[in-house]
């Protein structure tokens, strides 16, 4: 059986290993979820991200989560928009986060970014996932 949203089960493996205090979690890679995780290692939510091959020669993305004082950085992490309904959001109608402390991923024409630096860009996208 195929896959319908990889997104979403890269996010739930990075809260699932959280939740059990896993310092690396793998999972199938993909240009969108290499993107996705290098965000979340610019913005200080991972601790560090890599690409490599499985036994069979399929790429795999492990990422390195970060913990500060036994507790795991990111607190919440949800899909935004999925298969079914997607949400894309012009510059001036991206929504905050818990006031501004969390991050918004898009998917833009310019490519994955902050919710912040779309704004700076000032381009719209593809709502991907929020990140507090």
């Amino acid at each position: 059986m195929t896959m319908q949203d990889p997104l979403a089960d890269m996010l739930t493996r990075l809260r699932n290993a959280q939740q059990v205090k896993i310092d690396k979690v793998s999972m199938p890679s993909s240009s969108a979820k290499i993107s996705i995780a290098k965000v979340l290692q610019e913005e200080g939510f991972v601790d560090s991200y890599g690409v490599g091959n499985d036994e069979d020669g399929k790429p795999v993305l492990t990422i390195v989560l970060k913990y500060f004082g036994g507790r795991p950085v990111i607190e919440e992490i949800k899909r935004l928009s999925r298969p079914g309904l997607r949400q894309y959001k012009r510059k001036d109608d991206i929504p905050q986060i818990r006031g501004g402390l969390g991050i918004i991923i898009l998917s833009t024409n310019k490519g994955v970014m902050t919710d912040r630096a779309a704004r700076a860009a000032g381009v719209g996208g593809e709502l991907i996932c929020s990140v507090f």
